[in-house]
This record gives structure tokens, sequence and C-alpha cells, in this order.
């Protein structure tokens, strides 16, 4: 009765130590990417707004018209791009999987760095591509020749995360360059995942799209303005790529339909909204949470996003993720992310007296 394609899925490992967050007393919980404060109250009164003016209708499939001109105005700006595609997503994930249905057949390989973002592999296999897993490991740094030499003729895209889930790695723009150059070579597409691209803490975040004219890619809302549930992404392409974001939306049209209406309107304000308080708040998280840990653990010091991704005492996370479990704290098993099981993985998206509390405990577990 079941499709066989759910077999080649397990449920998230996230969700279920999210779920147990629920029958804890009062944990601390490093478990789930998703930050701490509240939507802006100016995002919030926009998306007030559009409700009670009634944009509670579908939009067009590809997004508000408004947003999509504000989406390629700053693509145009940002990357020279001339006339960029823009396609409204329904949350940055939503996009994800509209590219891999428009992307990938059956046999086509994809390539990425390990650890990876967790629903990528999952949505790989569902449609019967094949996951080339290329290490990063233990600084978790762009593997640009390990990826040049996995690129093969079945090879479809190489996908780019920076900053990274789960490592809070930050690629440098001599790595984004690097891997351009061999992207353009071998012209293989690039997809770049850029949802964390405002939680960079050490200078600026470099983008493949500023180097490569084959570059899909894929922004949001959700985490820089804490519109999780909203479900707000976006794809942009230059001219290039047309073709993909046109199918994207294709797809779009018979999956999600189109983004959550009233949510777009309010994304429109969101774009004008400064966002750099918040991004010093986390960088003080950063900051908290590996001071408190680097003499204990050996951890890479995250540059953005709001993770890291940290070896387990005697290399097994599983085993280390259940005895922090029993003390209260929730962390991730590395093989969440990871063909490896030898990290977990924090969300540091909490409170600074929370994250004390929890290096506290896991120092003494160490």
């Amino acid at each position: 009765m079941i499709a066989n394609r759910t077999k080649l899925i397990d449920a998230s490992g996230i969700r279920k130590v999210f779920a147990l967050a629920g029958e804890l007393e009062d944990p601390v919980n490093f478990s789930i990417g998703q930050p701490d404060f509240d939507v802006p109250e100016a995002v919030k009164e926009a998306a007030i707004e559009a409700i009670r003016e009634g944009q509670n209708k579908y939009s067009q499939t590809a997004g508000d018209a408004v947003l999509k001109e504000k989406i390629g105005e700053q693509v145009k700006n940002e990357f020279g791009w001339t006339e960029p595609a823009v396609l409204v997503s329904s949350g940055v994930s939503g996009g994800l999987l509209l590219a891999f249905m428009a992307l990938i057949d059956p046999g086509d390989e994809v390539i990425l760095a390990d650890p990876y973002f967790v629903i990528n592999k999952h949505l790989i296999n569902m449609l019967g591509g094949r996951c080339v897993f290329v290490d990063s490991y233990p600084d978790f740094r762009l593997p640009v020749q390990a990826i040049a030499a996995a690129i093969t003729d079945k090879t479809k895209m190489i996908i780019v995360n920076s900053p990274s889930n789960p490592t809070g790695v930050v690629y440098s723009e001599q790595e984004i360059k690097a891997l351009a150059k061999v992207a353009e070579e071998k012209d293989v597409l690039v997809m770049s995942d850029e949802i964390y691209e405002k939680f960079c803490y050490d200078g600026q975040c470099g983008s493949i799209a500023k180097y490569y004219e084959k570059t899909l890619l894929l922004r949001g809302f959700s985490k820089s303005y804490a519109m999780t549930g909203w479900r707000m992404g976006y794809v942009a392409a230059n001219e290039s790529l047309r073709a993909v974001v046109e199918e994207m939306t294709k797809v779009q049209q018979y999956t999600f339909v189109c983004a959550p209406t009233p949510f777009q309107k309010a994304a429109i304000a969101a774009m004008d909204y400064d966002v750099s308080d918040l991004v010093d708040a986390y960088r003080r998280k950063r900051d908290l949470l590996y001071e408190g840990l680097r003499d204990k653990f050996e951890l890479v010091r995250p540059g953005g996003a709001f993770y890291a991704f940290i070896r387990a005492p005697g290399n097994n996370a599983t085993e280390f993720v259940e005895k922090a479990i029993k003390n209260n704290v929730l962390i991730i098993p590395g093989n969440v992310f990871s063909e490896r099981d030898t990290h977990f993985r924090i969300s540091y998206a909490t409170s600074d007296v929370k994250i004390s509390q929890g290096v506290e405990i896991l120092r003494g577990l160490a």
C-alpha cells in the first residue's frame, strides 16, 4: 500500500529530539534551528494589515509582483544580473524540493560536502538521484579539489551551503572563487543555499552567484526575521538559468500553488528592516558557546548561522547525545547530517541563560 520511496527516508532525527522537549522539565534545548527572538513588530504589522485588507487569496504562482521586483532589484545590485528570474517559494525547503523535482532524473548525481543539510540527502534519494558525498572533516572547509575529482558525466549539480547548517562554517571568498572556476570548467550547475546569509559574524558572507553565472540562488526570510512558521523563501537566477526557474514555477503550480499571500506582503516590509542588532546578539551567543566549550571539546569556531558541530567524546555521537538528554540537554547526533556519527550539532538559538546552563552540563559530561 505504501509507496516504496517512503522507505528511503526516516522521520527527522531533529524532530524526534525536538519532540522530547515536551517530555522534559525545562530542558536546555539546543536541538532546533529556530531563532529565539520574535518576528519584528513592523513585519508583524505588515502581515496583519495584509490580512485585514483581504490579501488572503492566491497570489500568482511565482509570487507577489512587488516582492519579486524588490528581490530582483536586490540581486541585480548584488551580482550585476541584468534580468534575474525570481520565484517566491514556501520557505527555502520548498525551493529545494522544487529545484530537485525540476532538475533530477533517476541516476543523476548530486555532489554535496559532508556534513550536509539534512533535507538534501532524502529528497535526492526519493527522486532516484544519487548523492555523492565529499568529506570536509575535520575543519569543514569547502573541499574544492575533492569536488572537482568527484564530477562525472552524470553530475547534475553541486550544492553549496554557506553559512552552513550544521557546521556554522562560512566559506571564504578564495574557496568560493576556486569552486566557481571548477564548475565553469566542467559546466555544472551550482545550487547555493544561503538561508543564513545575514548571520555572518566575522565579515561579509561571500556568494558563488557573484562569480558563476550558472548559480541557482536560494535565500529566505525564516531565520533572519524569525518567521519560520510563515514559510517564506525565494529562488533567483540570472538569464542563463531562467528556464530552470520557469520549470520550478510550473512544479510549484501543481504542488504548493503559491507561497502564503499575506506573508509575502510582510516579506516586502522585512526587506527594509535592519537586523544588525539581532546578528550582533547572535555573535555574542556564538562567543558564549565557543569560549565555554573550546577547552573541553574539539570544535571549529562557527563563522555564521547559529550552529556548532562538535566532536563527541569517544567519537560516538549517538551515545553522547543519549547521555546529554538524560542530563536535560537536547542536542542532535551527527549522523542526521553526515555519513559519520562522530560529532553532534548544537543550535545556540536560545537565551544566553540557557546557553550558559547547557555549556556547564556538557562540560561535566566531557
